[in-house]
């Protein structure tokens, strides 16, 4: 069995992830994300590699997005509504609250601001929406009866999480984004210690490992203040903690729909933020800002210095992107990019080297004059992060997505080179296969397990019977338990669809099977000749094995017994079955010893179906000698 993971999005970049795993016949796709920097048709995955017929519901076992980011969710309604997928889709409860005012938003400013071709609408959104099955955080949902998925928090934004799959003894995670240390308002990433044979994880910091979050806050309000206090404006994270301590007057504001609405989430879902948060929360909200106010477009070019939180914070459209053309050729105003930029955006040209002109589009050019601050304050993790989870999950397989090529392949011979763990690193529409666990857990009967104990008793201590009513002291029964048994034992595996793989006796295989027993009902014991000296036979009388084999030889080759079979204890042909008797002097025998002669004895049993080739086997053997 493997495990095939076809990228389809987020393969050696950051964009559109999109992952489909086949798991012991099961089809997951993490994530239908969508890519911030293309407008073209690059923007969504290939959905065409997953099923050449165009029916997804079938090719799909199930959809799981982590969160509600638009590279992880962006092409989802297309993808249902459009490509017509309509199976099951798992998310969290509060990805599925923010994940439509997301879509919502950026159709608004794809279709009625740019003006571009509807790839999805509103009412696809709601449609969409409705077919998203809530989860909560490890609750395990049995997606069928092979299928079970479990979601783990992942800090990053409110509601992302890991998520496990399991089918059979296969099993993987696919973390979406996370972050490994707590921030302001989220807590650290948390999951179970689980055995893994694979581990896709992103990589957006491959080879970064940032300064302690104190040093890093301390640089951001360093840059606003010096930029507020010579009278410039500021397009940043939140500073109400800050304007509090300083007594500071300067407005602060936040663009108003979006925030707003993901503010309200926040102040409904304190149990996903952090604990600082969660343990003052009875005396003061948190996300209720004192020096925080809604922004309205004809402040835009108002006098004075102002601070302004504006989405998205790549500046790839919407609002931030109109107040950025207006502030930009400003030296006084300063630009802060609070975490990573998707190539292809506005953010993305600003961070690679301050630039003199931003070319939109044909015809939009902006001239840039502003300051440009760049901050990590990116709710990913760095590479340390992303060894602890390694290191710490220790799967069989790492994946990485959600990177930049030459920062990927660094961190993926960290992998291999450090931890001894086999790592890969897809480009888009390339499916990596790893092999997934083989071991297999088996239920046993309690018939079995008595009839194995059994034998070890009878193989310990002839004088007791595996019937034996005699009473075991306590003693008795410890010294019966550190038996070392080396023998193998020997049953029947059972493995039905869709259930637990057993071990059961012969006799409990029958009604399963819907057959009629055959009870053993004749029964015939009689001594062989053998070829051996007195001396050499006293040291190997004992050997079964060996004088069965001999025995085995014999049948094998003659046309008639060409089905016999060997055992470790005994031999059969058919119903008829032959073992070395276990007794010296046996009850049933019916031919006397020769005297002078040594011999083997051999008892056999048979049903009455098998009357006739009993016979012929008996009376084959009665003029056998057997040597060594």
């Amino acid at each position: 069995m493997a495990i095939d993971s076809l990228v389809l999005g987020a393969g050696q970049e950051v964009g559109k992830s999109c992952v489909v795993v086949s798991i012991g016949g099961k089809r997951i796709m993490f994530d239908c994300g969508m890519h911030m920097g293309y407008h073209d048709h690059r923007r969504y995955p290939d959905f065409s590699l997953i099923s050449q017929s165009g029916d997804f519901t079938s090719a799909i076992t199930c959809i799981i997005i982590t969160h509600f980011h638009l590279d992880h969710v962006g092409a989802l309604p297309y993808f249902t509504e459009v490509c017509g997928y309509h199976g099951p889709i798992y998310m969290t409860y509060p990805t599925k609250a923010l994940a439509p005012f997301m879509l919502e938003d950026y159709r608004k400013v794809m279709v009625d601001r740019r003006g571009e071709q509807e790839l999805f609408s509103s009412d696809d959104i709601m449609e969409c929406m409705k077919k998203v099955i809530p989860v909560d955080l490890k609750q395990t949902v049995q997606v069928d009866s092979d299928l079970q998925i479990r979601a783990y928090y992942a800090g990053h934004v409110l509601g992302a999480a890991m998520f496990y799959a399991k089918v059979g003894e296969s099993a993987m995670v696919y973390t979406g984004d996370y972050n490994m240390t707590p921030d302001r308002h989220l807590g650290a990433a948390q999951i179970d210690h689980l055995q893994l044979d694979l581990l896709i994880t992103e990589s957006t910091y491959a080879t970064t490992t940032r300064d302690s979050k104190y040093a890093r806050e301390r640089e951001f309000i360093k840059a606003v203040h010096k930029c507020v206090a010579g009278g410039g404006k500021e397009l940043c994270i939140i500073l109400d903690d800050y304007w509090e301590r300083m007594n500071l007057k300067v407005p602060i504001y936040f663009s108003a729909g979006l925030t707003i609405q993901a503010n309200v989430y926040y102040k409904m879902l304190i149990g996903w933020t952090s604990q600082k948060i969660k343990s003052t929360y009875a005396t003061r909200n948190a996300f209720d800002f004192k020096h925080v106010c809604s922004f309205d477009r004809s402040l835009i070019n108002a006098p004075g210095p102002c601070v302004l939180f504006a989405t998205p914070g790549m500046i790839s459209g919407g609002f931030s992107l109109e107040v950025f053309k207006q502030w930009a050729p400003s030296e006084l105003n300063l630009i802060t990019l609070p975490g990573y930029c998707v190539a292809g955006t506005v953010g993305h040209k600003l961070m690679s080297g301050k630039p003199t002109r931003v070319d939109l589009d044909k015809d939009t050019k902006i001239d840039v004059r502003c300051q440009i601050h760049q901050l990590s304050f990116s709710p990913h993790t760095d590479a340390k992060g992303i060894m602890d989870l390694v290191r710490f999950l220790r799967p069989k397989h790492v994946l990485l997505v959600h990177g930049e090529k030459p920062k990927m392949a660094v961190l993926k011979g960290k992998i291999q080179s450090e931890l001894g763990i086999q790592c890969y690193d897809p480009a888009n529409n390339e499916t990596i296969q790893v092999p997934s666990t083989q071991t297999v857990k088996v239920n046993v009967t309690k018939s079995f397990v008595k009839k194995q104990f059994c034998e070890i008793i009878r193989h310990t201590d002839g004088n007791l019977g595996c019937n034996s009513t005699a009473v075991l002291d306590e003693k008795k029964i410890l010294s019966l338990l550190q038996i070392r048994d080396e023998r193998v034992a020997e049953g029947i595996l059972v493995m039905e669809k869709s259930k637990k793989a057993r071990m059961m006796n012969d006799d409990e295989l029958l009604p399963i099977l819907g057959l009629k027993e055959h009870k053993v009902e004749l029964g015939y014991c009689f001594p062989i000749l053998i070829q051996i000296s007195s001396t050499r036979f006293q040291s190997n009388a004992s050997h079964t094995f060996s004088w069965l084999h001999k025995l085995f030889q014999k049948l094998s080759i003659e046309d008639e017994f060409k089905t016999v079979q060997e055992f470790s204890d005994h031999l059969k042909v058919g119903c008829f079955q032959v073992c070395v008797c276990p007794k010296e002097r046996c009850s049933f025998r019916t031919d006397e010893l020769k005297e002078g002669k040594p011999a083997i004895c051999f008892c056999c049993t048979w049903s009455v179906e098998d009357e006739k080739l009993a016979q012929k086997v008996i009376s084959f053997m009665k003029g056998l000698e057997l040597g060594i």
